[in-house]
């Protein structure tokens, strides 16, 4: 079976903003984008990452005020994949760091980000015997563990 790379579905539209962003101009860029994160920046470096998850759980369920840096939010460090690398690592990597979002490094850049969405939506491309034999393959995988 050929493998299906990281770079081969993510997305490139990633927006990256320094850490010292408020909550409220984060959350502004991510509507303006229609994205679902972004990443957090420190002299350039990606440094972490703020979800739509984590305005949910760590800014309304905290009654945190929108002038709040994204710093005192993000989740840090910042979890990556090479884009070189298959999604069945990216798979891996979600589950077992308990995420959805994985951006994904080039160079020490972040150029794109793959999501659960994006695995499910690239998992149910094909034809009904394929999806089975994926489904085996993960299966099998389970079990070893």
């Amino acid at each position: 079976m050929a493998s299906t790379f990281v770079n081969q579905i993510m997305s490139k539209n990633v927006l990256t903003v320094d850490k010292s962003t408020s909550l409220q101009e984060a959350a502004a860029n991510m509507t303006k984008l229609n994205i679902g994160c972004v990443i957090a920046t420190e002299n350039s470096k990606p440094v972490g990452i703020i979800t739509e998850r984590d305005f949910v759980t760590k800014v309304a369920a905290e009654g945190r005020p929108l002038f709040t840096e994204i710093s005192e939010v993000m989740s840090s460090p910042l979890i990556t994949i090479d884009s070189e690398e298959t999604i069945w690592e990216a798979s891996e990597i979600m589950k077992e760091k308990l995420i959805h979002k994985l951006p994904v490094k080039e160079n020490e850049q972040i150029v794109g980000i793959i999501t659960t969405s994006d695995i499910v939506r690239i998992s149910s491309v094909g034809s009904d015997s394929e999806m089975r034999r994926i489904c085996d393959q993960i299966i099998m995988r389970m079990n070893e563990k």
